[in-house]
């Protein structure tokens, strides 16, 4: 009896403490930045994490929350994130587990189509971003595949950044699936600064090209997005600069 009474006293005891607990899964808090790369869905959306709102009314005409560098805090370690129709209760990506690390910075992404099916329909992905100034005299960038046109594509994406006017060469980012972010790409500063050619994995023949003017010491993270049928442009994400 005795053995009984204090196996149901730990079990009352670490109850307890996940009641007073944001979540058993969490343990403590972060930061967090929400990216809406649906862009076929022109309602708003709410997202919550472990089931509180944490982004309101976002939309992919006005798709980054809050406005970079800016980030949101949110709890950390395992978590829940759900989209929800704006102003309602109505589920529009299912509630979805995932890990944000703790006391760090994070961008939550959503992508897929409206309509879409399989991997094609709306979904999340977290990545974890590191915006440590570059090194002196030195610019970043780094790009995330957030196109889900790209999906048919033999190995996504390949990415070239080079001074305008010069040839492609080799790419600096091959094979960026949707939902990856490459790594952080640590360039001399220019002041006629990068242009970045976003092609199909294998060949050069663009999608597009997009010419950036940083200052020295600036980090950006581009987002590679559709426009209708067509993996078109980059959200820019001004992370440090």
């Amino acid at each position: 009896m005795f053995r009984l009474f204090i196996a149901v006293s730990l079990t009352l005891a670490l109850a307890s403490l996940c009641f007073f607990a944001v979540s058993c899964g969490s343990t403590g808090s972060t930061q967090a930045r929400l990216v809406d790369a649906v862009s076929d869905y022109q309602n708003g959306l709410d997202v919550t994490v472990n089931t509180t709102t944490a982004f309101k009314d976002i939309l992919f005409s006005n798709p980054v929350q809050p406005v970079p560098p800016a980030y949101n805090k949110v709890p950390s370690g395992a978590v829940t994130l759900e989209a929800l129709v704006t102003g309602t209760t109505t589920s529009y990506i299912a509630r979805t587990n995932a890990t944000l690390n703790a006391s760090s910075q994070n961008t939550i992404l959503m992508t897929g189509f409206n309509t879409g099916v399989g991997t094609a329909a709306p979904t999340f992905w977290t990545i974890p971003d590191n915006n440590t100034a570059p090194t002196a005299g030195n610019v970043e960038f780094r790009i995330i595949n957030a196109a889900t046109n790209s999906l048919p594509l033999s190995g996504g994406l390949d990415i070239y950044i080079v001074q305008p006017g010069q040839g492609l060469g080799s790419p600096q980012v091959s094979g960026l699936t949707l939902g990856q972010a490459s790594s952080y790409i640590s360039l001399n500063f220019n002041a006629a600064g990068y242009t970045v050619y976003v092609t199909p994995h294998g060949n050069q023949n663009e999608y597009f090209n997009i010419t950036y003017q940083t200052p020295t010491g600036s980090i950006r993270t581009l987002v590679v997005v559709d426009s209708g049928n067509a993996i078109a442009s980059f959200l820019v994400l001004n992370d440090l600069g």
